[in-house]
């Protein structure tokens, strides 16, 4: 394994930590500010305003002039990550946080195997396999696993 492949794996691996306490922490704004929706929208504040410092910073700046030319539909993407955040805080206190990121897990790799076949977005593609296929039905199995 290259050295870029596996500091790419321990970055990624860490941002999935930070994902699980993120959970956790915006479920405790939710009960804090009674409204498991507000605390979505504050956490979405704050990161959007974290990420804008940022891109200042860094000097990328010129880019928010871009956005004028970017196909509407390539922000969904913002939608998406508002229901993500709002759904993991509205369900890690009836779930637990492994519950609901083993269904989340089981989504996203459903999701990931059918757009992996279908080389959505001008990606390339990937066949559906039965070692593909089986690691989604562990996942699953885990799921299932955890609310046992």
């Amino acid at each position: 394994m290259s050295p870029q492949v596996l500091f790419s794996l321990c970055v990624v691996a860490a941002s999935g930590a930070a994902v699980a306490l993120q959970a956790m922490l915006n479920a405790a704004l939710g009960r804090a500010v009674e409204s498991t929706l507000a605390a979505a929208a504050i956490s979405f504040g704050v990161g959007f305003a974290a990420l804008v410092a940022l891109t200042l910073i860094l000097g990328d700046g010129a880019a928010f002039a871009r956005l004028p030319s970017v196909r509407i539909g390539l922000l969904a993407g913002g939608l998406l990550g508002a229901f993500f955040v709002w759904s993991i805080a509205w369900g890690v206190p009836t779930l637990g946080v492994v519950s609901a990121f083993a269904a989340l897990i089981l989504g996203q790799m459903v999701a990931a195997l059918l757009l992996d076949a279908a080389g959505a977005f001008g990606l390339a593609t990937y066949d559906i396999t039965w070692k593909r296929l089986v690691a989604v039905a562990l996942v699953a199995g885990g799921m299932v696993m955890s609310r046992l």
